[in-house]
């Protein structure tokens, strides 16, 4: 099994959610983020004024997937989360030793 953690931008989640679907993916987590990558955040103007924003929003997702899906998945999430512009967002992919359902105490594949 792998841990698939995707930082995206959060217009892109609706999209990524749905192509995550349409593969058979159908468990994921949401967290709403903040951070900055090599754009080091963006400069705005407000009143005349400008200021730098350092974190700019970020929504990432974390989905554990069977070995045999992950490509799938990975695949997925770069199509529908791609702008081609700075900041679209970074995959990690990390090995899963195991999963336990709380309620069932079902583990491994079976528990995801």
């Amino acid at each position: 099994m792998k841990k698939i953690e995707a930082i995206i931008k959060p217009f892109k989640l609706d999209e990524v959610k749905d192509a995550l679907h349409e593969i058979g993916l159908m468990g994921i987590t949401v967290i709403e983020a903040k951070g900055f990558g090599r754009q080091k955040g963006q400069t705005e103007l407000y009143r005349g004024a400008e200021y730098i924003i350092d974190f700019l929003p970020k929504v990432k997702l974390e989905i554990v997937c069977p070995d045999d899906m992950t490509e799938r998945a990975i695949e997925a999430i770069m199509t529908a989360a791609r702008t081609g512009r700075i900041g679209d967002g970074k995959i990690f992919v990390t090995p899963v030793s195991d999963v336990i359902r709380i309620r069932t105490g079902e583990r491994g594949v079976d528990a995801i």
